[in-house]
């Protein structure tokens, strides 16, 4: 069979593409199926997850400590990175099985790969920026048999940019097709919180993004720490406890959280102690609470208030989370779902628009969103090759 190459791109041509994105909490993989030019959105095709096994969590969390120990060669992320691109050729093609459809009815898969690692530059220090997202892309194209695109940070970075967040001009093309008359914030609530502003008029040139603060990340953390589960299912601990605001104005003096926008965290930027001697219970509270504040603290960085809130990512699973959202935030507060998004795999749609807006020569961060200096491409394409 003669190799798939990718066709020179024509600015009408709509992709078929598939995003693949495992965030920080290690849960497993999600894929998602587009088709797009690129710039709007005019089908959305099947929808499939693949947890994460035992084996791989644990090798990502060891790979994740090397590599905050600055051991960016150590066998564990080799190791690591070998049983995520496994994970990544399991993820694609059970879902080609799974909806009955060949690699060839597929043009290119976004692949994120495992995030291990996120420092980017900061004003004042020598150190160069870094980020590290583990998995073989090149190895993912050839097993599946569809061209691939990764690695879409390290070209921002390499230019001075924070390289997240990305998803950003994937939220402005969702919202071109709501039926609201006002500016949206979007408020993705994953490992890190990251708010997306769209402007009114839905153009690039005011599109303004950043890291706001802690996400679940911290109350996974202390749920681990204290428990054998991985997280607050549901928000349940965090319902029967106290929430703490001595504590929380205490992490509230963070630098970083001062910083004008834009910027970008990594998730273990933020350490527990704020809540140490604290029960299971109250510590979830006051953690849940926490990025709640963090959320409504980064609004005043905002150009305007925005008519509505609009939370994607796990967050939106928590109802103590929404809850603590809507007492701190003055406008509507509403799960994706209320405009027909797909909750659970808005990243992973992301990052197939953004495979394709690579292939077409299109810009994917920007001065207001990662601080790039101009607009830029973004990711690195892995052709099938004989």
């Amino acid at each position: 069979m003669a190799p798939r190459t990718i066709r020179a791109p024509s600015p009408d041509r709509v992709y078929s593409a598939i995003g693949l994105m495992s965030g920080t909490s290690l849960d497993g993989v999600d894929v998602a199926m587009l088709r797009t030019d690129g710039e709007t959105l005019s089908e959305f095709g099947p929808m499939h997850f693949l947890p994460y096994p035992s084996g791989t969590r644990a090798a990502v969390v060891a790979a994740t400590k090397a590599a905050l120990e600055g051991r960016s060669d150590a066998k564990e992320i080799h190791q690591a990175s070998d049983l995520v691109t496994s994970a990544h050729i399991e993820a694609v093609r059970d879902f080609l099985q799974a909806h009955r459809l060949t690699p060839q009815a597929v043009d290119v898969v976004g692949f994120h790969g495992q995030t291990i690692l996120h420092r980017p530059a900061i004003a004042g220090r020598a150190a160069p920026g870094q980020t590290l997202q583990i998995g073989d892309g090149r190895h993912l194209a050839s097993e599946v048999q569809i061209p691939v695109v990764d690695q879409f940070r390290r070209a921002d970075i390499a230019n001075g940019g924070e390289g997240a967040p990305l998803a950003p001009i994937y939220h402005l093309a969702r919202a071109r097709g709501a039926a609201i008359d006002g500016s949206i914030a979007v408020l993705n609530i994953g490992g890190v919180a990251n708010i997306t502003f769209l402007p009114k008029d839905r153009s690039i040139a005011r599109l303004m993004a950043f890291d706001c603060g802690p996400g679940n990340g911290l109350i996974d953390q202390w749920v681990s720490a204290k428990t054998v589960n991985r997280m607050d299912e549901g928000g349940k601990l965090a319902a029967n406890g106290k929430i703490h605001e001595d504590r929380i104005h205490l992490m509230s003096h963070s630098p970083y959280l001062k910083r004008k926008p834009p910027k970008s965290l990594d998730r273990y930027d933020f350490k527990l102690g704020g809540v140490d001697g604290l029960t299971l219970e109250d510590g979830a509270a006051t953690l849940t609470a926490f990025t709640a504040s963090c959320v409504a603290s980064a609004a005043a960085f905002l150009p305007e208030p925005p008519s509505i809130w609009v939370v994607v990512g796990g967050g939106r699973h928590n109802p103590v989370m929404m809850a603590a959202l809507a007492d701190r935030l003055p406008s509507p507060v509403v799960a994706c779902e209320e405009l027909g998004w797909r909750g659970d795999f808005v990243e992973a749609e992301a990052f197939a628009f953004l495979a394709v807006r690579r292939l077409k020569e299109l810009p994917i961060s920007f001065p207001m969103t990662t601080h790039v200096p101009r607009p830029l491409l973004g990711g690195e394409i892995h052709p099938l090759t004989a």
